[in-house]
């Protein structure tokens, strides 16, 4: 089992906002470019190290992200934080590079069931045609960071292997990406099975950019992103008031809660480097943008330093 990190000085972590694209494209309704300018200013304000912006995805296929150029072109850039894009294809990133992308996302699924399900080619297909994109990236000079959903689990497959995870780590890491992230797309990992495949991927790749991306299906999102720091992990990704989820995982909950996440790293003594105030306001301020309640427990229940007035003694 996992051991818990004694912590002598403050470790650096690092937090990846992905709401305005893993959480904005599940929604039904299309939040305006203005609002999401809006929204990226102030998280850009908050701490994050990278914030992932949008995606150069069809219009037809994701309508919610359909204004990638004009939300790229719109919003500020503050020193300090990358604004990264998820890029589908060839074709997205062709468009991209023409509005000072800091990075290219590129995704593909470990399942080859998920990636059929969710990228309508197998995965030899999916990785022929993201090299091409990886070409283009290094013509440019732009950083290239792979994204491997269901690392842990599918729905569909079961547990992924850490010989199939690794399969595919190896051939992209072959390619000069400067980074992974390994998602929990269908909320499957458990603390063990994290441990385990941070050590290897740490192992075997100590100079390459690893970040964790956590969904909160069956609620162990927060356990995990724990081991993961406890294996040496600092990057993560997460969606104010864990708003998002996987469309292939029956019963997806949102993703990791950022709030969530910062509270309890700033509990236990890292340097997140995050204005946690900021980011409950924003949350709360999400809520009335989309119309709806978030999943945020802290959001609904406050810090654990807000303190309340006794009630009244007899």
């Amino acid at each position: 089992m996992p051991e818990l990190l004694t912590i002598s000085s403050p470790k650096r972590l690092y937090l990846q906002e992905v709401v305005t694209r893993d959480g904005f494209q599940a929604e039904s309704h299309f939040v305006a470019t203005k609002e999401k300018i809006a929204l990226i200013n102030r998280l850009s304000r908050a701490g994050y190290a990278k914030i992932e912006v949008t995606s150069f995805t069809s219009p037809k296929a994701i309508p919610m992200l359909a204004d990638a150029e004009a939300v790229m072109k719109g919003i500020d850039r503050f020193p300090g934080v990358e604004y990264t894009v998820l890029i589908p294809n060839l074709k997205g990133a062709e468009r991209a590079v023409h509005v000072g992308v800091d990075e290219f996302n590129l995704v593909m699924s470990v399942s080859e069931a998920h990636n059929l399900a969710n990228l309508k080619m197998g995965r030899e297909d999916s990785f022929k045609a993201l090299s091409s994109v990886i070409e283009l990236a290094h013509q440019q000079k732009i950083p290239v960071n792979i994204s491997l959903s269901t690392s842990f689990g599918c729905p569909m497959t079961g547990i992924t292997s850490l010989a199939d995870l690794m399969h595919w780590v190896d051939r992209f890491a072959a390619l000069g990406v400067r980074g992974f992230t390994i998602c929990d797309t269908t909320g499957m990992a458990n603390p063990e099975q994290v441990q385990t495949v941070c050590q290897a991927v740490l192992s075997k790749y100590p100079r390459l950019q690893w970040t964790l991306h956590f969904h909160n299906t069956r609620g162990m999102g927060i356990a995990n992103a724990l081991s993961a720091v406890n294996s040496g992990i600092d990057r993560f990704d997460s969606s104010l008031g864990g708003l998002g989820g996987c469309p292939y995982a029956p019963g997806a909950t949102g993703n990791i809660c950022t709030e969530e996440l910062v509270h309890m790293f700033d509990l236990m003594g890292f340097d997140t480097h995050m204005d946690i105030d900021t980011l409950l306001t924003c949350s709360q301020d999400l809520q009335s943008l989309i119309g709806r309640t978030l999943p945020s427990q802290l959001l609904m229940a406050g810090k654990v330093d807000n303190l309340h007035i006794a009630p009244c003694q007899p």
